[in-house]
């Protein structure tokens, strides 16, 4: 199977989730439910999952399936991973930043990512070798290829995490808040859509403190195609639900830096660089 079969099947299977997540979005009648950690899964994250799941059946028949919401695991060879709605709360609140997540993974190596966007008009995807991209607008507009922020400094730094509280939990607020006093702004886009603006470049950095191996993979693959790097927060591999920091790679080496300082320990801000605030 070649790459690029693999890329069309994925975009594929982009298309068959929009169809099911843009006719359940603001629903009436969509269906919630709370799983046993609190989080909610809705109808339509059931529906895209099984729709992916029975369309991979079809089309390859000896691969693996991971998902969010029905199971399965990462074995040797291929899995495919997916997350049907990342942002489920956003969607059942009828805030448009939401998408269907999609990976393949060849020996535990993400390989193609698709990560679709249909309330925000907007498709990122991306292939080991064949670059990351980024399609706004019709499914016939052209596809624009992208980069990561040529930025190096963290005081030129814009910088995005999903929820301050959830460092209080699974890490540390003060390592955040000491990562965010060293950029030049910080915001909270948000789950998928922070780590794609990093592959965009429209963002320098994006940090949160857990994510689930769904969450996180076709970004992965998105943000090596773009000439940046995702890793957990020590460096590591962010598959293992240890949080997930992206940015291009000078700038990731100073914000893992600034993550695991000690207090009042004086950060390295990196030299001069071609990114400038705004």
């Amino acid at each position: 199977m070649s790459p690029q079969d693999d890329l069309e099947l994925a975009l594929e299977l982009g298309d068959i989730a929009d169809r099911i997540t843009s006719r359940r979005f603001r629903a009436r009648d969509l269906r919630i439910r709370e799983k046993p950690d609190r989080t909610p899964v809705t109808d339509a994250d059931t529906a895209v999952e099984t729709a992916v799941r029975e369309a991979l059946r079809s089309a390859r028949p000896a691969d693996a399936f991971a998902g969010e919401e029905t199971g399965g695991s990462v074995t040797a060879g291929r899995t495919w991973m997916v997350d049907p709605i990342d942002g489920t709360k956003n969607f059942l609140r009828g805030v448009p930043v939401w998408a269907t997540l999609i990976a393949l993974l060849e020996d535990g190596r993400p390989t193609v990512g698709v990560i679709s966007a249909p309330a925000l008009h907007s498709r990122w995807w991306a292939a080991a070798g064949r670059g990351a991209w980024l399609r706004r607008g019709p499914a016939d507009s052209a596809p624009l290829p992208l980069r990561v922020s040529a930025n190096s400094r963290l005081a030129n730094a814009y910088l995005s995490t999903t929820s301050t509280r959830t460092w209080d939990i699974f890490h540390s607020r003060e390592a955040y808040l000491r990562l965010a006093e060293a950029c030049w702004e910080d915001r909270a886009f948000g789950d998928f859509l922070q780590h794609c603006m990093v592959a965009e470049g429209t963002l320098d950095i994006a940090a949160e403190p857990v994510v689930n191996p769904w969450d996180i993979t076709a970004v992965q693959i998105l943000l090596a195609e773009a000439g940046g790097v995702c890793t957990d927060l020590l460096g590591a591999s962010p598959q293992g639900g240890t949080g997930a920091l992206s940015a291009n790679p000078r700038l990731h080496q100073l914000a893992l830096k600034a993550l695991s300082a000690p207090p009042g320990a004086a950060l390295d801000h990196g030299t001069e660089d071609l990114g400038h605030p705004a």
